[in-house]
Protein backbone atom coordinates (compact mmCIF):
# COMPACT_ATOMS: atom_id res chain seq x y z
CA UNK A 1 0.00 0.00 0.00
CA UNK A 2 1.18 3.28 -0.65
CA UNK A 3 0.91 6.41 0.91
CA UNK A 4 -0.26 9.47 -1.17
CA UNK A 5 -0.92 12.86 -0.87
CA UNK A 6 -3.63 14.77 -3.53
CA UNK A 7 -1.68 17.07 -5.71
CA UNK A 8 -5.00 18.90 -5.78
CA UNK A 9 -6.67 19.24 -2.56
CA UNK A 10 -3.72 17.97 -0.36
CA UNK A 11 -5.76 14.95 0.94
CA UNK A 12 -3.48 11.75 2.52
CA UNK A 13 -4.76 8.93 0.95
CA UNK A 14 -3.89 4.97 0.22
CA UNK A 15 -3.63 2.91 -2.56
CA UNK A 16 -2.61 -0.06 -4.10
CA UNK A 17 -0.80 1.49 -7.03
CA UNK A 18 1.64 5.32 -6.40
CA UNK A 19 -1.50 7.91 -7.06
CA UNK A 20 -1.22 11.98 -7.94
CA UNK A 21 -4.69 12.96 -6.79
CA UNK A 22 -7.95 11.31 -4.84
CA UNK A 23 -10.84 9.67 -5.96
CA UNK A 24 -12.84 13.00 -5.42
CA UNK A 25 -10.18 15.03 -7.35
CA UNK A 26 -9.50 12.73 -10.16
CA UNK A 27 -12.51 14.41 -12.10
CA UNK A 28 -10.55 17.42 -11.90
CA UNK A 29 -7.29 16.07 -12.51
CA UNK A 30 -8.65 14.18 -15.90
CA UNK A 31 -10.34 17.06 -17.31
CA UNK A 32 -7.26 19.23 -16.53
CA UNK A 33 -4.84 16.96 -18.64
CA UNK A 34 -7.71 16.21 -21.23
CA UNK A 35 -7.79 19.73 -21.95
CA UNK A 36 -3.69 20.40 -22.14
CA UNK A 37 -3.74 17.24 -24.71
CA UNK A 38 -6.13 18.74 -27.15
CA UNK A 39 -4.29 21.80 -26.61
CA UNK A 40 -1.29 20.86 -27.19
CA UNK A 41 -2.52 18.85 -30.57
CA UNK A 42 -3.80 22.51 -32.02
CA UNK A 43 -0.97 24.17 -30.62
CA UNK A 44 1.98 21.53 -30.76
CA UNK A 45 4.90 24.17 -30.11
CA UNK A 46 3.82 25.21 -26.75
CA UNK A 47 5.47 25.50 -24.09
CA UNK A 48 4.22 24.77 -20.23
CA UNK A 49 3.70 28.97 -19.95
CA UNK A 50 1.74 29.07 -23.32
CA UNK A 51 -0.69 26.43 -22.30
CA UNK A 52 -0.99 27.78 -18.63
CA UNK A 53 -2.07 31.54 -19.84
CA UNK A 54 -4.57 29.62 -22.16
CA UNK A 55 -6.50 26.84 -20.45
CA UNK A 56 -6.02 28.87 -15.97
CA UNK A 57 -3.83 26.27 -15.66
CA UNK A 58 -1.01 26.31 -13.71
CA UNK A 59 2.08 26.11 -15.24
CA UNK A 60 3.22 23.81 -11.84
CA UNK A 61 0.42 21.63 -12.53
CA UNK A 62 1.68 21.39 -16.42
CA UNK A 63 5.51 20.36 -15.59
CA UNK A 64 3.74 17.57 -13.03
CA UNK A 65 1.82 15.84 -16.03
CA UNK A 66 5.59 15.97 -17.42
CA UNK A 67 7.41 14.54 -14.26
CA UNK A 68 4.46 11.94 -13.64
CA UNK A 69 5.36 11.07 -17.47
CA UNK A 70 1.56 11.74 -18.73
CA UNK A 71 2.66 14.39 -21.45
CA UNK A 72 6.14 13.90 -23.35
CA UNK A 73 8.65 16.36 -24.67
CA UNK A 74 9.42 15.96 -28.18
CA UNK A 75 11.83 17.88 -30.60
CA UNK A 76 9.88 19.18 -33.55
CA UNK A 77 11.17 21.25 -36.34
CA UNK A 78 10.07 24.52 -36.45
CA UNK A 79 9.62 26.37 -40.20
CA UNK A 80 10.81 29.59 -41.05
CA UNK A 81 8.41 31.98 -42.44
CA UNK A 82 8.86 33.71 -45.33
CA UNK A 83 10.26 37.46 -45.07
CA UNK A 84 7.34 40.01 -46.39
CA UNK A 85 9.43 42.62 -45.81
Amino acid sequence: MYTNICKHCQKVFQSRLKAYSCNDCRKLDSDHFDEIESYLKEYPNSNALQISEALGITAFEVLNYLKEGRLHISKGQFERLPDSW
